[in-house]
Formats: structure tokens, sequence, C-alpha cells
């Protein structure tokens, strides 16, 4: 599932800019180490777990025999071209954060219904609840448009380590060596997309040794197409998030938009379907426990190479904290949803991005404890330190005790930055709603002076109108009554803002009666007060003597002032110390493989169909069946009900061709490796056939950014047959189906098919 993205440049514990990928996986001596920094990426070991590790695809063709002998039916250049339309050509990054991948020739696209949960909600209303109804475009006019929403493939990457490297002078700094590599990234990218419509970024890897160029092409026109009720793409909710096993469809189709010269375009009528370089075809033979199975998409970040420190934060302080502030937030959302379809459209955007990070951090805590990560780590380190001591390497042998002390300095400060997120972006909708109006309270008299003034309040006043129609003042009020006694709880007395000593030296340390006079004084709970002020542009300055506003800009401000500084600059000195760290990793256990971390960049996994046995006494299968979510029914039910003609289907066993000895195939597990960002990953066979579309790891699995368990590890994909199911008997959108490839196993090899254009 899709995780939140709210990272601090310089968090050495959940920045993805700390966890570069680590893509060296060979055995190198010393005296090759800096060679092998310099050419990142070449080879690897096969003696590896082949259903571990998350793989850049230049580098396949150094593993593609062990690829194979595991079930691959193709070529590294079948998988990943420049040269021709390849199965990355097929491959999307969806809205920034998921992935999605190309089904037909006219662009149609297939991700998450948890992926395109935004566009669904910005499109649903009282009247029209595509929410809880679907949506299903009947034709191309109908499709609908999405403001924002882009999909973007690569078109190719380049190791430009060597172009970098050399040229960043000795003993800079972190701010100055950042500032070096990106005036020649600058460089690089200019002149990599120089004449053309493409776009790209260099993009470090190996915490700053190694750095690859990625060019990139955006469509910005992409449109609603399908989506199933949420009773269907979410069934299950939150009691099922992260669970195996699993009975939803979490899928959604849109289709990319170009300019007829097959090029990307702003959102216009003139806009044609896309014409993709490859369609992936659809298999109709489904899988089976032992099958290969391979993943390919953008998983965003792993931290695989973090010390026991920083462990040691995830484990007891940043995790339990974070679950506790979100509990809090649930329990009042989820009984606001619950009374409510109002609240319920309101609230579920915020509500699926709230409880997935949620839940998922609960099972990586049992995780990480289960697995002893932490015990883990400090042997390890132990052992870095005995063979640093060995090789005689000053620099290694200092580099341990360094991050100890840093990571005691930083964690207050991480610690109050995490509290941070939660209450101004988890938290009460206020904090950045009053914010927003910062240059208007605080700006006033320049805007005056500019004749700005009725042009600004006329921008703020439009852009209510979007903020109060998904904005309830009893649930916000609720909410930030929730937080505030946890807030309190957990954030250093050092670095507290200064509204907790109001509440304690006005209202006694009732927070409940001081969170009440706020929302009773304030404008920006009430939209009929806050257009009367605004009514008369001269008493915006009024904003800034405003409760609420006074609030949250003393929570932002002391964010700003006391903490995000200290952070980063903390972050700054940890950096180069984990770049040393983990070199000398690599230079002191050569023998060792070193996976990729993920950091947003296209990566394969593979491995085989499969499942688990992670606890004692239980054993998973790989499959689920119709007949499971059936069991499952509780009618009106806000996590389990289903909609009366999915249940008439089932019990006519009126599958289509789409089931298998009359049972409806739903959902499977395989030992891929995957995180957050590979939500909407298509799931392939050997012969690059599209068999499932990921959307979930088991809750035993969550650990696996920090340490990966190739016994209970198992990520969680719908299977495509549901997916057509669904579409066609469920929609009775056969239309789309006819765009389609379906292909059975008497199929030739994918590469073989007349799709690449």
């Amino acid at each position: 599932m899709k995780i939140g993205n709210n990272k601090s440049r310089s968090d050495p514990i959940r920045s993805s800019r700390l966890f570069w990928a680590f893509d060296i996986s060979i055995p190198i001596k010393p005296s090759q180490m800096r060679q092998v920094v310099s050419c990142l990426l070449v080879l690897c070991s096969t003696l590896v777990l082949a259903h571990e590790g998350m793989w850049l695809p230049t580098v396949l063709k150094s593993i593609e025999g062990d690829m194979q002998s595991a079930g691959l039916k193709l070529s590294a250049e079948d998988i990943y071209s420049v040269n021709r339309g390849s199965i990355k050509d097929a491959i999307v990054l969806f809205g920034g954060g998921c992935t999605a991948e190309v089904i037909s020739g006219d662009g149609l696209i297939l991700t998450n219904h948890h992926c395109g949960f935004s566009a669904i909600t910005d499109h649903s209303t009282l009247e029209n609840d595509y929410l809880k109804h679907g949506y299903w475009a009947a034709d191309r006019q109908a499709e609908l448009r999405n403001a924002g929403l882009t999909a973007t493939f690569v078109v190719r990457m380049e190791d430009v380590t060597d172009r970098i490297l050399p040229l960043l002078a000795v003993g800079l700094s972190e701010s100055d060596r950042r500032d070096a590599i990106g005036k020649l990234a600058t460089v690089l990218t200019d002149e990599a997309v120089a004449g053309t419509h493409y776009g790209a970024v260099v993009r470090p890897f190996n915490y700053g040794n190694s750095y690859y160029l990625i060019v990139t092409e955006t469509f910005r026109d992409v449109r609603l197409v399908g989506a199933p009720p949420s009773s269907i793409g979410k069934f299950g909710g939150d009691t099922d998030n992260w669970i195996w096993p699993r009975h939803n469809a979490d899928f959604s189709i849109f289709r990319i938009y170009a300019g007829t010269d097959n090029k990307p375009a702003e959102v216009a009528d003139g806009n044609v379907p896309y014409k993709p370089r490859h369609v992936l075809p659809i298999s109709m033979d489904g899988v089976k426990e032992g099958d290969f199975a391979m993943i390919f998409g953008f998983p965003g970040n792993t931290q695989r190479y973090l010390t026991s420190y920083a462990v040691d934060y995830v484990i007891n302080t940043s995790d339990p904290m974070r679950i506790e502030m979100r509990t809090a937030s649930l329990n009042v959302i989820d009984a606001a949803m619950r009374s409510s379809d109002k609240t319920r459209l309101q609230y579920a955007d915020k509500q699926a991005g709230i409880s997935n990070a949620w839940k998922k951090w609960q099972g990586e805590l049992r995780g990480l404890k289960e697995l002893r990560t932490l015990d883990n780590k400090r042997v390890y380190e132990q052992e870095y330190q005995v063979a640093a001591t060995k090789a005689g390497k000053t620099e290694y042998t200092n580099v341990l005790p360094e991050l100890e002390k840093l990571y005691a300095e930083y964690a207050p400060y991480a610690q109050a930055r995490d509290l941070f997120v939660e209450m101004a972006y988890n938290g009460p909708q206020v904090f950045r709603y009053a914010d927003s109006f910062k240059a208007l309270a605080e700006g006033h008299k320049k805007l005056v002076t500019e004749g700005k003034l009725k042009e600004a309040v006329d921008e703020r006043s439009k852009a209510s109108e979007g903020y109060f129609k998904d904005y309830d003042v009893e649930v916000d009020k609720r909410i930030f009554k929730a937080l505030l006694p946890i807030y309190r709880k957990h954030v250093p007395v050092e670095l507290a803002p200064a509204f907790l000593k109001e509440i304690d030296n006005k209202f006694k340390g009732n927070g409940d009666a001081w969170v009440d006079d706020l929302y009773a004084r304030s404008v920006f709970v009430d939209r009929s007060k806050l257009n009367q002020l605004l009514a008369k542009p001269k008493n915006a300055k009024k904003l800034a003597v405003d409760p609420l506003y006074k609030v949250s800009r003393d929570l932002f401000d002391n964010f700003l002032v006391k903490v995000r500084p200290q952070h980063a600059a903390l972050g700054d000195r940890i950096e180069p110390a984990m770049r040393t760290y983990v070199k000398g990793m690599m230079e002191l256990f050569p023998e060792k493989t070193y996976w990729p971390d993920a950091n947003s960049t296209l990566r394969l996994s593979y491995g085989k169909v499969e499942g688990s046995e992670p606890r004692d006494a239980v054993e998973y299968t790989a499959q689920t069946t119709l007949a499971g979510a059936i069991a499952k029914y509780i009618p009106g039910d806000a996590e389990f009900d289903l909609p009366q003609r999915l249940i008439d289907l089932y019990n006519a066993k009126d599958y289509g061709e789409y089931g298998v000895n009359g049972t409806m195939p739903v959902c499977f597990t395989s030992s891929l490796h995957t995180t957050g960002g590979n939500s909407g990953s298509p799931v392939l066979n050997g012969k690059g056939e599209l068999i499932g579309l990921n959307f979930d790891r088991s809750w035993e699995s969550t650990m696996s950014d920090i340490q990966f368990d190739p016994e209970k590890c198992r990520n969680i994909s719908v299977d495509i047959r549901y997916v057509l199911f669904l579409v066609d008997k469920y929609a009775g959108a056969k239309h789309l189906i006819q765009e389609m490839n379906l292909v059975h196993d008497n199929s030739p090899t994918t590469i073989q098919l007349p799709i690449h254009r």
C-alpha cells in the first residue's frame, strides 16, 4: 500500500535521500574498491536468494542466467532495452507515488484502487458516489479528466558516477557537496534532454558514492476509466489491510492521452489515446504454487543498512509514538464516517492515508522484535569493529562510535519532527488551512503597496470552496482534542511550542477547554465568518490575531526555528558517516551480498508464487477465492459488505472464462521483495505476461524495509483473472476487455507478439 511521503530532507532514519540503493552484489577486494564504487551495478553474485533484492534494470544482463534458471523465458533485453520496445516501456510511475502498467494499444493503464483513490474521491458527490457504486466509462467521451495526475515512463538510465565524483573538491561540507552535485546534475540533465520533450533527473545511490542519470517521458492527461465500488476494491477495510488471506480487488483503470503526435500534452479536448511502445499481454492461465514470478515497478524506500542506533529509535520511539497518535485520530474519524455518508465522503481519502502507515508500523514493530533485528545489528557492528581494527582502517574503526554519538544528539529532534508531522499534516486540518493564509495575514502591507491585496483575497476565497467541501468542524475539533495529550506527553520539553504553556497558565492544563475556546473564536472553522471578514479585503490583516492562526503559526514556526535546522544539521553530519560506514561494509566483508535499497527508481524483483508459515501452527496457502469473500460478508458493514450483483454472480457460479473449476480466484501471494511504491506494480510470469497486480504485503512482512526474512515475507496481489471478471461480468464493460491482449499457455513468448510500436 502507498505510504505517506512526509519526509525531511535530512532524516537519516526515514529519508530516501539517506538510504540510496546499494547496488553492488559481487565479492570486492580492497584494491578494487575505487573501481567498484565508481562502476556501480556491474555484476552480482549468483549465490543470492532469488526472492530477495530489488534490481535496477540496467544490471539484469548479469543475473539473466539465474533468472532463466528460476523460470524466466525472456532475455534481459526483452525486459529492459533502450533500442527497442521492451517490458520497461509498459511500466508507469503513476502520480509520483505508485506504479501502473499499460494493458492496451490505446493507452489503457492498470493500477491499484487505493492509488486511484484520490481521483475517484474527487469525482464523487452525494449524487454520483463513485466510491460507493464504482465508475465505468461507457465510452471515451465519458472518461474523467484529473487535474495534476501524471504518468511517467523511463526512457533510459545511465551510470554517471565518473562524470560527478571526480569533479568534487576534497573536503566539501555536505551542503557544498549537494550544491556542487546539483550544478553538475543540471549540466548532465540539460545535455540529456536537449532538443527533446523528455525530462531527466540525476539520482544518488550507495549513500552518494554513485549516481545515475534517468531520462523520463511524462504524460499529463490521465483520465479515469473504471473503478469497482469500495466494497470490492477496498473489501476488508482496515481490518484486512496488510493481512493475508485477502479478498479485495484493489484495482482501478485509467487511460493516458497524448497530443496527435503521440507526445505529452496538457489536458485538452483534442488529445487522443496514447500509443505505447509495449503492451503487457494478460495471461488467462493463472498461477499455481511454485510458478516463477517477477515484479517491475517503482519501490519507494527501504532502509536495509540502518545502524542499531537508528533501529533502536524506530522500535522504541518512532513507531510506538506514531501508532499512538494515529490510533487516536482514527478512532475519531472512523466513528464519524460511520455516522454519515457526507462525512464518509469528506474523510475517506484522509482516513485511508492515516490508516495505511498506522497498520504497517504495527506489523513492522512486531516483525522487528520477532526477528531480533536490534540484537542482530549490534552483533554485526561488533564484527565490523573487529574487522576494521584487524585491517588497520582508522576511518572504519571510528565511524560507528561517531554514529552512536550523532544519533544520541539526533533522537530528540527526530522525535519532535515526527510529532510535528503527525500533528500538522495528519492531525487537525485547520493547521494547514490557517497556515495557507500567511501571505494575507502577515504580508498585508506589502500586498497593499503592490496593489495585489484584492487578488490575493479572491484567490484564498476561491480555494476555501474546496476546503470547506471536505471539512467538518466537529470532527476536526475532536481530532485536536484526541491528539493534544499524546503530543504533550512525547514532545521534548526544550522543543515544545509555546502554546502548551498557554494551556497550563490560562486553562489550568485543561486541553479540551482550550481547544473549545480556539474553535469558538476562530474564523477558520466557519466559512460564513471567513467570507464575511474577507468581504472587505482590508480586514485581511485581522487574520494575524485569529486564535487558531496564532496556534498554527506557533506550531510551524517552532518546527522551523527550533527543530528543522538542528535536524538538518545533524543529518548532514550523519550522512558522510553513513557513506563511510557502508563503504566499509563492502571493503571489510567483500564476500557478502549487498542488495540495492529502494529509492523510487525502476526496479525488478523476482521469486515465485508461494504461501508461507509465518508463525507456529499457522500455514498460509498462496491463493484465495471468491468463496472466502462471501464467507467474510456482513450485510451493511463498513468493511465487509458486498454488492448484491457480486453475490448473485457467485451464487450462479457465473464466472465466464475467468473461473477455474467452479471457483473464482481472487488474490495470491509471492516471495517478491516489495515496498511502498510497488502498489499497482505488475506481477508477471516467465513470459512477461500479466498474472496479477501487486497491492500489499502480509503483516508478517512489513519489517522487510529494514530486515527481509525469506521465510515470512510475502507480497499480495490481486489475480488478474478476478480483475477481468469484475470488468466483464460484474461491470459489463466488455469494451475494455476487447482492448486487451488475452493469451494462453500455448501462446508464443511475449517478445514474439506483435505488440511493439
